[in-house]
């Protein structure tokens, strides 16, 4: 369940970056409404974002690379991943390999919610 409060969405509205995250630390939320709304109309067909494909929870690399494009799970040999927030954090690829976040998983990799994946295939 999401609840949402149209007061504070309609706060939010009015405030951009810093500010708006200030604002929610104050309501004591981390999200927006509209964040946990989208969140959860995922969540509850037992479904996960990967990027902008749906991917089943529970998913392995190899069936979130065919949600992508089939060729990509008849011929996947390895997926780069990372959590999107690491990504952002470390400023991009480049950072999280310094900080040697980015990691190979194979085909059994159960996919996260929040992952990044680069498919590798041949």
């Amino acid at each position: 369940m999401a609840a949402v409060c149209g007061n504070i969405e309609a706060e939010l509205a009015e405030l951009a970056g810093e500010e708006a995250h200030e604002y929610l630390a104050s309501c004591g939320l981390t999200e927006s409404g509209l964040e946990r709304l989208i969140a959860t109309s995922y969540l509850l067909p037992g479904l996960m974002s990967c990027r902008a494909w749906r991917v089943p929870i529970g998913s392995n690399a190899v069936k979130a690379a065919g949600a992508i494009h089939t060729d990509f799970e008849k011929t996947f040999i390895r997926a780069e991943v990372v959590n999107w927030k690491a990504l952002i954090d470390h400023d991009g690829y480049a950072g999280v390999r310094e900080k040697g976040l980015l990691r190979l998983e194979g085909k059994e990799y159960i996919v996260r919610d929040g992952d990044v994946l680069v498919i590798r295939h041949g």
